[in-house]
């Protein structure tokens, strides 16, 4: 099963990069899948260690994914890395094994510490919808730009009918980040 994450990760100089990921989830193992040419690779290959932080701050999602912004954080316990800190829970993680494809690094990686602050909500039809629209932003290049329009605009109405304020603001910066720029 994949479950959406918030990965943190560090760079040789120790400045901390955060994305969204979906990982392949297991107690003990997890089974992380970046693009080679994303920033998360190269400090995951480079350091071996990260932290899939489960939070139901979908802002962040947005703020991470779309805008590379650095999300506030602590110091991991037990790898070198950090925590989101509006994670609800963590995993601090060591890469035992590497494979892959030439666009796509398999990581196989083993369960070093498991951290919690509070109890997982879940996500409302809203916040399921932002991160969908989040990863389709991420992809546009890889599609049609009037599908893409067709499906913010439902993601949209789905936002507006089951949200609150933050998801409100969350979709509201995946819309604008996908608006055609001007000359």
């Amino acid at each position: 099963m994949i479950i959406e994450t918030i990965f943190s990760t560090l760079d040789e100089t120790g400045k901390a990069n955060f994305a969204p990921m979906g990982l392949e989830w297991g107690e003990d193992f997890i089974t992380v899948r970046p693009f080679r040419k994303t920033r998360t690779c190269h400090n995951l290959l480079s350091s071996g260690y990260g932290v899939a932080n489960l939070t139901d701050d979908v802002l962040a999602f947005v703020q991470c994914g779309l805008y590379a912004a650095t999300l506030p954080n602590f110091q991991a316990r037990v790898v070198p890395g950090v925590v989101f800190e509006r994670a609800c829970f963590w995993r601090e993680m060591e890469v035992v094994s590497r494979g892959g494809s030439e666009n796509r690094a398999e990581l196989r990686c083993r369960v070093m510490h498991k951290g919690r602050q509070r109890e997982f909500l879940g996500f409302c039809r809203a916040s399921n919808a932002i991160i969908e629209a989040t990863i389709l932003a991420t992809r546009l290049a890889l599609h049609d730009r009037k599908l893409v329009e067709e499906r913010m605009i439902r993601y949209r109405e789905i936002v507006e009918k089951t949200g609150g304020e933050s998801e409100k603001r969350a979709f509201q910066l995946v819309w604008d980040c996908i608006q055609p720029k001007g000359d």
